[in-house]
Order: C-alpha cells, then sequence, then structure tokens
C-alpha cells in the first residue's frame, strides 16, 4: 500500500493543526529541536511523576491492544512494546502548544546554515563517503543533500530526541487533536517491532512520533526505510548506510530528477510581477529568462521544464528559481523555509557559493495575532483572504499584494510590521 511522504517536521505542523507559508513561517523543524531537548523515554518530564495518569487511559491502551491484535499484531510484539507503556503529559502539552512569535526566514537560515553545521557537515560526508558514493549512484539523489537533511533533521544525530515513539504515539492517540492519524502511525510503529527492525527501547524519538537520525515517522519508514548495510534490518537510528539509503529513497520516491540542481538563486526585473511568485505558478527556464528572469552571478539558468520563482523576503530579499528537486525537499516538509535550509546547507557542504543577496533585516515579522489582524484589515478593506487564521497562505499574500498596488508600493505580497500600522490606520 502506498504511504504518503512524510517527517518530523512536517507530522508536527500536521499535528499543531497549522499550515506552513513561504513568509516568515514558523519552521517545524524548529519546533523539532525544541521538542527533542525535552526529557524523554528515560526520565519522566519534569512535573510528570506526579500528574496523575487519565483513569482511562489503560483502558483505551486496552481496548487498543486488541484492536491492534485483531490487525496482525502477535501477542509477543504486544507485549515487548505496550506492557508498562505510560502516558505522558509533556507529549499533549507539546502538541497543543501553538508559538505566537516567528522568526523570520533570514534568522532560521542563520541557524540552520550555520558555519559549524556546514563544517560538521563536511566532515561527515568525509567520513562516509564511500557509503555516501553508493547511495548516491543508487538513488541518484546527490549525497550532499542526503547530509543536509541529516544535520537539518538532528544535528547529523546529535539530536533525535529521546521520547519512546511508543509512548509518545499512545499519548497523541488517546488524547491528541488528531487521534485517528497517531493511532495508525502506533499500528505502524508495532509493525516494524514485529518485522524485527528495531526493538522497543530503542524506538525513540520526538514527541511526534518521528524517529531517527533523518526523522520517519513509522508509516514512512515502513514504505521507505531501506537495509543499506545488508543486515537484513532497517535501522535508521543506529546505521548510517541504513540512514543514508532511507533517506536517499524517500527523496526519489518523491520526485527527485538526477541531474538537475533544487534551484539557483536568480535576480528579477524592475518591472517583474510578483503575483508570480507563487509554487503554484510553473514556467520553463526559458520562459522565465524571456521575462528577464537571471542568474545571480552570471551563467545560464537550470534547464527547468516547469520551474517557479519564490521570493521568500518579498522585493527586497533574495529570489530564487526553483524546479522538482526542490519541490521533492518539500515533500520531506512542506515549509518554504526548511527546503532552503536544505538546498543551500547542501550547496555550502559541496563547496558552492550561498545566498548572494542580502535579507531585509530591518523589517520586523508579524506574530501569530498580526498576521490575524492584517487578514481582518484586508477583509475590512474589501481585499478578500478568507477566514483570519494567522497563517501567511496564498490567499492572504494575493489579497495583500492587491493591496499593495492600490496604495503604490511594490506589490510582493510580504507582510510587515510598517503595513499592517499603515493598512489598519486608513
Amino acid at each position: 500500500m502506498t504511504r504518503p511522504l512524510f517527517s518530523a517536521a512536517l507530522l508536527m505542523l500536521l499535528l499543531a493543526g497549522c499550515q506552513s507559508g513561504p513568509i516568515q513561517d514558523v519552521v517545524a523543524d524548529d519546533r523539532q529541536e525544541q521538542a527533542a531537548t525535552m526529557p524523554g523515554a528515560a526520565e519522566p518530564a519534569s512535573g510528570e511523576a506526579e500528574r496523575a495518569e487519565p483513569g482511562d487511559f489503560q483502558t483505551w491502551l486496552r481496548d487498543f491492544r486488541r484492536q491492534a491484535r485483531s490487525e496482525g499484531i502477535g501477542e509477543a510484539t504486544l507485549a515487548r512494546a505496550l506492557d508498562g507503556v505510560r502516558y505522558r503529559p509533556r507529549v499533549i502539552e507539546l502538541d497543543r502548544s501553538q508559538p505566537e512569535f516567528v522568526r523570520p526566514i533570514w534568522q532560521y537560515l542563520d541557524s540552520a546554515v550555520s558555519q559549524t553545521r556546514i563544517s560538521q557537515g563536511r566532515a561527515r560526508l568525509d567520513e562516509h563517503r564511500e557509503t555516501a558514493r553508493r547511495m548516491e549512484q543508487r538513488y541518484g539523489v546527490p549525497a550532499e543533500v542526503v547530509v543536509a537533511i541529516w544535520g537539518i533533521e538532528s544535528n547529523y544525530g546529535g539530536n533525535f530526541g529521546d521520547f519512546s515513539t511508543l509512548e509518545a504515539l499512545a499519548t497523541l492517540a488517546f488524547d491528541g487533536r488528531r487521534r485517528d492519524f497517531a493511532r495508525g502511525e502506533l499500528l505502524a510503529a508495532l509493525r516494524i517491532l514485529e518485522a524485527g527492525d528495531i526493538s522497543p527501547e530503542r524506538m525513540i524519538g520526538s514527541w511526534a512520533g518521528a524517529m531517527g537520525h533523518t526523522q520517519f515517522i513509522p508509516s514512512s519508514f515502513e514504505s521507505y526505510a531501506v537495509d543499506g548495510d545488508g543486515d537484513g534490518r532497517r535501522d535508521i537510528w543506529g546505521s548510517i548506510p541504513d540512514v543514508m539509503a532511507s533517506t536517499a529513497n524517500y527523496l526519489a520516491r518523491a520526485g527527485w530528477q538526477p541531474g538537475l540542481p533544487w534551484g539557483v538563486e536568480v535576480r528579477l526585473p524592475q518591472d517583474f510581477d510578483y503575483a508570480q511568485t507563487e509554487l503554484s505558478t510553473r514556467r520553463s527556464s526559458r520562459e522565465w529568462a524571456q521575462q528577464g528572469v537571471s542568474r545571480s552571478g552570471g551563467g545560464t539558468l537550470p534547464d527547468f521544464e516547469r520551474a517557479s520563482v519564490i521570493a521568500p523576503a518579498g522585493a527586497r530579499g533574495p529570489a530564487f528559481l526553483v524546479g522538482p528537486n526542490y519541490r521533492a525537499i518539500l515533500r520531506y516538509n512542506n515549509a518554504t523555509s526548511y527546503a532552503l535550509a536544505v538546498g543551500t546547507l547542501a550547496d555550502s557542504i559541496a563547496g558552492r557559493e550561498g545566498v548572494r543577496a542580502g535579507w531585509p533585516r530591518d523589517v520586523q515579522p508579524l506574530s501569530r495575532s498580526q498576521v490575524r489582524e492584517l487578514q481582518q484589515a484586508l477583509n475590512a478593506r474589501g481585499f478578500d483572504v478568507g477566514a483570519p487564521d494567522g497563517v501567511m497562505g496564498p490567499n492572504t499574500r494575493r489579497g495583500l499584494r492587491e493591496y499593495q498596488q492600490s496604495i503604490g508600493v511594490t506589490p510582493d505580497g510580504f507582510a510587515t510590521l510598517s503595513l499592517l500600522e499603515r493598512l489598519q490606520r486608513h
């Protein structure tokens, strides 16, 4: 059965009930890194031991156990996996938390593509170069891209969480906001245990149930994890060949096209129509060139058949021409900030030039409540953006561009505090 492609960061977007967007996005990976540092499987988080487990959790667990048995999970696996499983209040706290303030994309990239992470990525690639070369030949995904995902998802294995995946998913299936989804992932985790790939004690990861060096959720593990070292098991916790093979397979199945870059930085002409800067707008590189889009630093554009131009910080920030491999990275985590981090970190690990244009670091980003205020104000002025939800999606960017055009400023759809204040004054 074909299963959707998911990773830790995307899973947390789903569990949090929010949508990602290319402007001033809360990067789910950011929350993953924060969550992974919380006490997990080994010891209760602060205060957990004192909090009583909900009385019906064990009743729910017994019912789930019967259902799992009816779906083919063996009694020995159920005993090893579920005996002693605890309800984890900290998991629910993290599931229900919604950060009000967000980091702009340039601050996220400063951290995700730091010089330390670049240097560590080069060292990891050198350390595992033969394995990386074999996986690149097998799947067509460049080694530096696989290493970049490894670095961003878990800081090269230094921080992939220490929550029991079984306890996290059981808690979410019992008390989370996407219970059916978490229940399905818990069943997938049991099937993984029954297959013998890992023991319950070693099945650890984030509070959201994502696991291992490159943070697969159980259903993605079932479909895309690969035995890279030939020992008969798929071990994304302890085997780097398995980690690299699984991650490369994931991207290959997501549509990675060998021989093409993820994208390139470009310069846009002064009269460029920023309404085109949506991933849903796709043209050939030749068509973009005919509009005056040129490669930053010179040279020809990659030969993309269906490429998009994105400008994550509007007219004052860098712009990029992105193709199918960028969209493959988005299948791993559907956030522009994440995909740009993977692409630019991979470039840096491979010794290619980083982003040339500067980011508008003087701009104050909007909080989620301020985005809702922006949406309310746009609706009140007749620029219909739909129900205010605090998320900068395509409809909000379209309405904002229409407002910007009406006041004679570059209609790039980039939300700033000064625009919000001006909109509220008039």
